[in-house]
This record gives C-alpha cells, sequence and structure tokens, in this order.
C-alpha cells in the first residue's frame, strides 16, 4: 500500500505483478498472506530481492547483515544458494544482534572473573541498568527486545574505533564471519575461482570502517572475489523481479544504471 502511496496511485490500482521479500521467509506466510489487485503475487525470502537489486550480471553474491546476516548466491544457469540466515539463535553471525550479543557475553565473562570491563560499563549506561545480572533478566525475560539489544552494537563499534582492543576483536570477528558467509556462498556455487561481484547491503555497512575490515576479511577468504557496491536498493530489486514475473521490459532508467 505505502509502495502505492508513494507512486500516487489509488489503493486499488490493479497491478500487473507484485513481488514481495520477507526477511527469513521460507515458503510458509505466518499469518493471513496479503490481498493485491492482481493476478501474480510471488512471496520469497528477500535474499533473492537483494540481490537483484544489487547486481545485474550473474552469477554474482550478495551479503546481508543488519540486525541478522545472511548470503545468497546465483549462478548464470539459474542456480543458487543461500548460507546463513538461521536466526539469532541459531547464527546471524556479523550481525548487529550478533556484535551486541557477543560484547554482552564478554563483560558478563569478565564481570565472573571480578574485572572491570569498559564494555560492561557502556552496556549499562547504554540500557539504563544497576548492574549486569539485571541487565541479562530483562533480556532473557523480553523486557530488552532484540532490536533494542541490537541497537548496542553502535556502541561496540565505536568503540572499537576509539581503540578497545575487547570490541576491536569482536568487530574483527563479525566482519570475518560476514566474509565468511560470501566465501562458502561461492565454493558451494563452485566459483571461487572465478572473480564473481559480491555486494554487501544492509544497515550494517552504512559503517564504512565495518564495511572495509568485512572487503579485507574477504579478500584473504576468497581471494578472486571483487567486492562491488549495492546498485539499487532492494525495494527495487522487488520491482525488477515483478517485471519479470510479468514479463515486461525493464525500464531503461534502471537497465542502464
Amino acid at each position: 500500500m505505502r509502495a502505492l502511496d508513494a507512486a500516487g496511485l489509488a489503493r486499488d490500482t490493479a497491478l500487473e505483478a507484485v513481488h514481495i521479500g520477507l526477511s527469513g521467509y521460507d515458503d510458509d506466510f505466518d499469518g493471513a498472506v496479503p490481498v493485491f489487485a492482481t493476478a501474480r503475487v510471488r512471496l520469497q525470502h528477500d535474499a533473492p530481492i537483494a540481490l537483484a537489486a544489487a547486481v545485474h550480471a550473474r552469477p554474482a553474491v550478495v551479503v546481508i547483515a543488519g540486525t541478522g546476516s545472511v548470503a545468497y548466491g546465483e549462478d548464470a544457469d539459474g542456480t543458487s544458494v543461500r548460507v546463513g540466515g538461521w536466526g539469532f539463535l541459531f547464527g546471524d553471525e556479523g550481525s548487529a544482534f550478533a556484535v551486541a550479543r557477543d560484547a554482552l557475553a564478554h563483560a558478563m565473562a569478565e564481570t565472573d572473573r571480578g574485572v572491570a570491563s569498559p564494555l560492561g560499563e557502556a552496556a549499562l549506561a547504554f540500557f539504563d541498568r544497576r548492574d549486569l545480572r539485571e541487565l541479562a533478566t530483562a533480556a532473557l525475560l523480553g523486557r530488552i527486545p532484540r532490536g533494542e539489544l541490537a541497537s548496542f552494537a553502535r556502541v561496540v563499534h565505536d568503540a572499537a574505533r576509539l581503540g578497545d582492543p575487547d570490541a576491536s576483536a569482536i568487530v574483527l570477528e563479525a566482519a570475518s564471519g560476514l566474509a565468511s558467509l560470501a566465501a562458502v556462498t561461492l565454493a558451494r556455487l563452485h566459483l571461487s575461482e572465478r572473480t564473481v561481484p559480491v555486494a554487501f547491503a544492509g544497515g550494517a555497512f552504512l559503517n564504512e570502517a565495518f564495511l572495509a575490515r568485512t572487503r579485507e576479511r574477504l579478500s584473504v577468504l576468497a581471494p578472486n572475489a571483487l567486492p562491488v557496491t549495492p546498485g539499487y536498493d532492494p525495494a527495487v530489486g522487488a520491482a525488477l523481479l515483478a517485471f519479470a514475473d510479468a514479463e515486461l521490459p525493464v525500464p531503461n532508467r534502471i537497465v542502464e544504471r
């Protein structure tokens, strides 16, 4: 509906196709499936949407990192592979949540050893808690939402930039985790020996220092990979795939960019 509003179209406008990318989607929609005035509606994971927006040519890979993380790649013959994206309980390496979680876990381990931790003090100030036990209980009981926990990653990145060795180690591990997602995706597609574009998308990569560090790690884990800047926002990727679903030509202003 917001897309129709942004385009200045009535909400009952008939559409040729609607293509929707949903984070974590795996063939089943939890709830009532949205209804649109169109005969063609396709729902899928948001990773193919992001790749369609990021890189026009194939083969190509996209690594997405925000609150969670996932990598997705496609070969020229249509073969596709998704790596990661297991959610915060089982994966999401390199994501904002993982950075925040690892920093808090480190601070809690330091507390157990009776050692004062700069990251721990920063966490208490950030979440406005008296001690880390209170913070842990609040998180486990859901009183601190997952998104709010993930937002602490900004503090960890700032601490790393200012030279905190523990924060720097956590950020490096996060960068390595994301680069590894790309490297595994390339290997699964048997593309490790080829020069393949790898795009990095998502809020985590708005931090230019973190993006640079992830690219550095990728150059070690997959030396032939070619880091690229995404061409478009994922919403444009959904539009591109909708054009394909409707078998309509893509506007030149998109193709030529």
